[in-house]
């Protein structure tokens, strides 16, 4: 499968600028996965600006 590096950009709402991984979503997972954290892609703006990737953090957004 080819990257759609360019479209995945519009969409990618990560707000870490020097993020090597931006708009590469499948290095994103893979990164965020080992460290057992979720992209900031599924989180609101206003909790994903945190940097707070957790589980924890995921759930006490979206509810368990």
């Amino acid at each position: 499968m080819e990257c759609t590096r360019e479209s995945n950009l519009r969409d990618c709402t990560c707000s870490y600028e020097p993020c090597p991984r931006k708009g590469k979503c499948c290095e994103c997972l893979t990164y965020h996965r080992q460290r057992r954290e979720l992209p900031g892609c599924l989180f609101p703006p206003e909790t994903e600006r945190t940097y707070d990737r957790s589980l924890r953090a995921f759930l006490r957004v979206h509810g368990r």
